[in-house]
């Protein structure tokens, strides 16, 4: 009988450890079928094809921009890349930096109003996806006030000098037009419709550091003053005074763009205008589109990054939005960030599907 005691032993610990594995087993807990519950769970993970890639962003010099540049910062670094804070270029300066490689890329080019620059990089420089398509508009605008009093409707009725005098900020008897920073493309175009219509002697382009000048544009509102300048959409600018209701669209004498964009003239009246004399709306600017500008061997060698580019779209509104919160006092970094992930959070669903096919781009 004691011969037989370690094979007893054996069968009993045998059985035992199969016991043990059972019950571990059913204490494991199983897979939920409460749709609720499994709302709750984590997301599915991202590929991170970016991982030990440092990326390089910039940004434009226009604030109106910086939120759109944020959130490529964040998905990106979603697919694992390092991102480095954005460098504030303006236009020639950024197309210089890309094109050596000094920045990977920038979500803020517009198009038609920087074709120049690139076509002075393309061997090096690439236009990728739509950030926003055709929905960029641009133009002149005064005062709904003064455009009523004196039935202002087109930029030609500046070259009457009393007409003029209305909109002069300094004495010298021309209206006093704000414009776009000196290095902005824009600037170029308002400088070519002032000799187009034959303005230059009753209108002045006042130049400088964009945010500023049309504080001030504001300020004088404000005090029931006459005023006029140069926009964009998405801007805050059109969110504080509303076309059609404190501000209006003046329309321009007939399409003129400079030579490097004269395939655009047919696209400056545009329809839907808001806040214009007319519709169709002669605008004297074709819509632009928003989009990525990157260096070619950059996406060369980074497809996942490339095809998350082709893929972000963001509504104009929600960055028209955004743009008033930043003038309502919600301009530092911090608040550009949290604005950012906020926009992430509420769209994460359409944000995870972009950034899983950007991922599989990879493979």
């Amino acid at each position: 009988m004691q011969s037989q005691r370690p094979t007893q032993c054996r069968l009993i610990l045998a059985v035992l450890a199969t016991f043990l594995i059972l019950v571990a087993t059913c204490s494991q807990e199983q897979p939920t079928t409460n749709p609720e519950a499994a709302g709750n769970r984590a997301r599915a993970p991202i590929r991170a094809p970016g991982e030990g890639t440092i990326t390089r962003p910039a940004r434009g010099d226009w604030d109106t921009g910086w939120f759109h540049a944020e959130i490529f910062r964040q998905l990106l670094q979603e697919l694992g890349y390092t991102v480095e804070e954005a460098r504030t270029l303006g236009d020639p300066a950024f197309f210089e930096a890309v094109s050596r490689g000094e920045v990977d890329f920038w979500a803020n080019g517009w198009f038609p109003n920087s074709d120049k620059e690139l076509q002075e990089v393309q061997d090096a420089v690439a236009v990728v996806g739509y950030v926003v398509k055709a929905g960029a508009l641009q133009g002149y605008l005064i005062d709904k006030n003064t455009a009523q009093k004196y039935d202002i409707t087109n930029l030609k009725d500046f070259r009457r000098p009393e007409i003029a005098k209305l909109f002069d900020t300094d004495g010298d008897g021309k209206a006093d037009l704000t414009g776009c920073n000196p290095d902005w493309t824009c600037a170029d175009v308002i400088e070519h419709h002032l000799s187009a219509y034959g303005l230059r002697d009753t209108v002045h382009q006042v130049q400088g550091e964009y945010s500023h000048l049309v504080n001030q544009a504001m300020a004088r509102y404000k005090q029931a003053k006459a005023i006029f300048f140069y926009t964009w959409t998405p801007n805050w600018t059109v969110g504080e005074l509303l076309p059609g209701e404190d501000v209006v669209w003046l329309e321009v004498p007939f399409p003129s763009l400079p030579d490097e964009q004269k395939d655009e003239e047919e696209l400056t009246t545009v329809s839907g205008v808001k806040g214009c004399v007319d519709d169709p709306c002669d605008l004297g600017w074709p819509p632009n589109d928003i989009r990525v500008v990157a260096n070619k061997r950059f996406l060369e060698e980074n497809p996942a990054a490339e095809r998350l580019f082709e893929l972000v779209e963001i509504p104009l509104v929600d960055i028209s939005t955004q743009n008033a919160r930043m003038f309502q006092g919600e301009k530092s970094e911090k608040d550009i960030r949290r604005h950012a992930g906020e926009w992430i959070e509420k769209h994460q669903t359409l944000v995870d599907n972009w950034l899983r096919e950007a991922g599989e781009a990879a493979l």
